[in-house]
C-alpha cells in the first residue's frame, strides 16, 4: 500500500528538522498507525534510523554504533562504554547536520534508566550538532517521559506529534469504493494503515474478516492483547473490561455488577483506558461531564469494537474451526453494528462544520425522560455557533426510508427537548440510501458525511 495522508505531520517534521538549530522531536501513538513509516518518509540517506529492542544496554550501544557506522566511516570500530561516550563521539564526527532517530525509545529506557537525564543534559547544553527524534508505541511510557512535569525531558521537545487514525476518505480512495462500502469497511478497520494493508490482500471485506480476524491463524486474531501489552500491566483486567463493554454493558453500575466489583474500583482502570483512547465516555448533550450520572462507556476504536463484539464472544467456536458459523453471526448483525459507527461518523461530520449557512459546535447524542411516560433519544444534537439554532439528526443505516415521516417524528421529538429554549430546530436525516420518498433537502448521505469530516 502506498504511503497515504500524514500531510500535516510531514510538513511539521520537515520544518523542525530543517530549522535553524538542531531539533529534538518526539513522536508517539499506538501501534500500527505508521509512525516508523512516517519517519522514514522524511529521513534522507545521510540520516540514521535505529529500531531499539529489549536487549541489554551494552548490546544496544553496539547495535546503534553499527547503524551509525553505515553512514560515518569506522564509527563502529570503537567500543563505547556508555551512551554518553557514543553521543559525544557522534557529535565530534558529524560534518553536517544529520538526524538520529531512535524508534521504540522506551525499550532503551528499560535497559538504561539514566538515558532521559543524559539526553536532557545534551539538549540543555545546546551543543548537539544533529537532530534527535525519539519514537515509541507505548503511549503511557512516552507520555511519562515527555509530559510528566517531573520527567527529565519535560518541556524539551521542539515538536511533539501524537499520531491519530487516518481519515476515512483515504480508505475510500485506496479501495476505490462507494461511500456506503467505505463506511462499512471503516467500521471494521478504522483508520489504522496496517489494517488497511491487510485488507488489501483480499478481494472482499467478508474474505478479509474471515482470513485475518476469525481464525486462530489470522494476523489480527490476538491483536488487542499485543496492543495492551504496550501500556497495561494487567492485560486480563483490561481485556475483561473491554469484553463487557463491547458486549453491550455500558453503564458503570452494570459493568461493576457484571464483574462483581465495587464501581469505585473501576474508575481508575476505565479512566486509563479513556486516556489511551481504547474507550470513550458518552454523556447526554449539554450535560456537565463532571456531574452527569448518565455516563455510558463505549469501545471507541472501530476494530476494537468489532473484535470485542464478535470475536471474544465466539472464541470457542473459532478455536474449534467453526469460523463459518461465526461469520454467519457477523453477517446477521453487521448492519446493526455498522449503524453505531455510522452515528459516530455523523456526529463527527457535524462538529465544527458549516451546514446550510451555519457553523455548529461539538455534536453529541441526547437521551432522557421528558415525562414519566416518555423517553426520547436523538442521535445527533449540535448548537450553532451563534446559539440561535439547534441541529437535530436521526441516523439510519437501512434501506428505503420514509423521509417525510422520519422528519416529522424527529421535529416532534426535538420540540420536547428540555434545553430547546426557543432555539430554531434544524432537522436532518443521515441516511444510508436515498429515501423512498421526499427530496434531498434535510438529508445527508454517506458521501456527504465523508466529505464533511476533516
Amino acid at each position: 500500500m502506498e504511503f497515504t495522508d500524514r500531510i500535516e505531520e510531514q510538513k511539521r517534521l520537515l520544518k523542525a528538522l530543517k530549522g535553524e538549530n538542531p531539533a529534538f522531536v518526539v513522536i508517539y501513538g499506538r501501534r500500527r498507525l505508521g509512525k516508523s513509516t512516517l519517519i522514514k518518509k522524511v529521513l534522507t540517506e545521510k540520516d540514521v534510523y535505529y529500531m531499539s529492542d529489549q536487549t541489554e544496554r551494552i548490546y544496544q550501544i553496539e547495535l546503534l554504533a553499527k547503524e551509525i557506522g553505515a553512514h560515518i566511516a569506522d564509527f563502529d570500530k570503537v567500543v563505547y562504554p556508555d551512551w554518553n561516550a557514543l553521543f559525544t563521539a557522534l557529535n565530534h564526527r558529524v560534518q553536517e547536520r544529520i538526524t538520529l532517530c531512535i524508534d521504540e525509545f522506551p525499550y532503551l529506557v528499560k535497559s538504561s534508566p539514566e538515558l532521559p537525564a543524559l539526553l536532557q543534559k545534551w539538549i540543555d547544553s545546546r551543543t548537539m550538532r544533529y537532530n534527535l527524534v525519539i519514537c515509541g508505541s507505548s503511549q503511557q511510557l512516552m507520555q511519562g517521559l515527555i509530559l510528566d512535569g517531573s520527567a527529565p525531558l519535560y518541556g524539551r521537545a521542539d515538536l511533539m506529534l501524537k499520531l491519530s487514525p487516518i481519515h476515512i476518505k483515504y480508505l475510500q480512495e485506496i479501495l476505490s469504493c462507494h461511500a456506503v462500502n467505505a463506511i462499512e469497511e471503516y467500521a471494521v478497520w478504522g483508520g489504522v494503515p496496517r489494517y488497511w494493508e491487510l485488507r488489501l490482500q483480499n478481494e472482499t471485506l467478508r474474505e478479509a474478516i474471515a482470513y485475518h480476524i476469525l481464525t486462530p491463524f489470522g494476523t489480527l486474531y490476538e491483536e488487542p492483547v499485543r496492543l495492551f501489552m504496550d501500556d497495561m500491566r494487567d492485560v486480563v483486567q483490561v481485556s475483561t473490561l473491554l469484553s463487557v463493554i463491547g458486549g453491550g454493558v455500558n453503564r458503570l453500575s452494570e459493568i461493576a455488577g457484571r464483574l462483581e466489583k465495587p464501581a469505585t474500583h473501576l474508575s481508575g482502570p476505565l479512566e486509563k483506558l479513556r486516556h489511551l483512547d481504547f474507550i470513550e465516555r458518552e454523556i447526554p448533550f449539554g450535560e456537565d461531564a463532571k456531574n452527569s450520572k448518565k455516563s455510558l462507556y463505549k469501545v471507541s476504536e472501530p476494530f476494537m469494537d468489532f473484535y470485542f463484539r464478535f470475536v471474544v464472544s465466539n472464541r470457542s467456536l473459532i478455536e474449534l474451526g467453526r469460523s463459518q458459523a461465526v461469520m454467519a453471526n457477523v453477517l446477521n448483525q453487521f448492519s446493526q453494528y455498522v449503524s453505531g459507527r455510522w452515528e459516530k461518523l455523523c456526529r463527527q461530520a457535524v462538529s465544527g462544520q458549516e451546514i446550510v449557512g451555519d457553523t455548529y459546535r461539538q455534536a453529541g447524542r441526547w437521551w432522557g425522560s421528558i415525562s414519566r411516560e416518555e423517553i426520547i433519544e436523538l442521535d445527533v444534537v449540535a448548537e450553532s455557533m451563534d446559539g440561535r439554532k439547534l441541529l437535530v439528526g436521526e441516523c439510519k443505516w437501512t434501506e428505503r426510508e420514509d423521509a417525510g415521516r422520519l422528519l416529522a417524528e424527529l421535529t416532534a421529538k426535538a420540540q420536547k427537548l428540555p434545553f430547546l429554549k426557543g432555539r430554531e430546530i434544524v432537522p436532518f436525516l443521515f441516511l444510508k440510501r436515498d429515501p423512498a420518498n421526499g427530496t434531498g433537502e434535510n438529508i445527508i448521505t454517506p458521501q456527504q458525511v465523508i466529505d464533511l469530516i476533516d
